[in-house]
């Protein structure tokens, strides 16, 4: 998660150097029938939107630069960039992601296959998408610091930041409570590990995207249909609480201080999502680097997700 203010990792500096810096040759999945190169969609995090010029649209014109003719569609959820931040915060995700399902569908660039970058809670939404969605197919998801077993910790906010500050009164009034499950987007991934019972009930995304209140067979075949789930974490997150919630790990249940490893959770070992499955396989890579959340440089950036999953 994260406030507009905190999006800035990339200095125009870097991108006219890694412009220039030398590629990989281009792996053959990321290239379509026709020669041009796989697609990426992109979806920002908390208080971001599509299009600013200093995050998400920066990070665009970073991969058109590092990937010549590459389409990019980074999604947005309203009529203008003012509504889409709005919406990072206000709605029903599960609404929203239905609406990105068909927007994607629909995009006749995207029909061979696209490859995904989720930032923050993106992460997680992008992951919706691929088990819900499969059509038209994600081919490569790479998750920045998203929360895939959620948070429980109220995420900072600026002083001046009134929709993050009105964010985090909701969630102390009740966040199970069914108009902010169906109103807040950040009650819609809460977990608390003290009421993991309320958790499984009420909680209307995470819980059930998690086949933790469901046995829903599709999401567990589709999510396995990726090429590779790639799980980045930031070493020195103060944003999201527990950091590895980045990797799929959480609390243990009924308390707030031992954290156990995704490996070590019913999740894996009861293989809900089939993500046992894949990692036997070799299709989930797990990527750490110090800093704070979404702190990464353009050479990392470049080095580390396009010319190993992109290009």
């Amino acid at each position: 998660m994260r406030t507009a203010s905190r999006i800035w990792t990339l200095s125009i500096a870097a991108i006219l150097l890694c412009a220039n810096a030398g590629r990989c040759s281009p792996d053959e999945r990321n290239v379509k029938t026709d020669g041009s190169p796989t697609p990426v969609v992109l979806w920002h995090g908390m208080g971001d939107s599509c299009c600013f010029s200093f995050s998400l649209g920066k990070i665009q014109h970073l991969l058109q630069s590092e990937i010549p003719g590459v389409y990019v569609h980074s999604i947005r959820i309203g009529s203008n960039e003012i509504e889409d931040v709005e919406n990072s915060y206000f709605g029903n995700i599960n609404e929203q992601i239905k609406h990105v399902c068909e927007t994607l569908s629909q995009d006749p660039n995207l029909q061979n296959g696209y490859n995904a970058i989720g930032f923050s809670q993106g992460g997680q939404f992008l992951r919706a998408v691929a088990q819900r969605c499969p059509n038209p197919p994600m081919l490569n998801l790479i998750s920045l610091g998203g929360q895939h077993q959620g948070v429980f910790g109220i995420p900072r906010c600026l002083d001046t930041s009134r929709l993050c500050n009105y964010m985090r009164r909701m969630l102390h009034r009740g966040a199970y409570l069914w108009y902010i499950q169906n109103s807040l987007i950040q009650a819609s991934y809460w977990h608390d590990p003290f009421q993991e019972d309320e958790y499984q009930k009420k909680n209307l995304f995470l819980a059930e995207i998690n086949n933790e209140n469901i046995n829903n067979t599709d999401y567990k075949n589709n999510l396995q249909k990726l090429q590779t789930l790639v799980l980045v974490k930031f070493e020195n997150d103060t944003m999201v609480e527990p950091v590895e919630t980045e990797w799929f790990g959480f609390y243990k249940p009924g308390q707030a201080k031992e954290v156990q490893k995704l490996q070590q959770s019913v999740l894996y070992q009861q293989d809900w999502l089939g993500l046992r499955a894949m990692e036997n396989a070799g299709k989930v890579q797990y990527l750490s680097l110090p800093g704070d959340h979404l702190q990464f440089t353009a050479e990392w950036f470049i080095e580390n997700i396009i010319k190993k999953y992109l290009v």
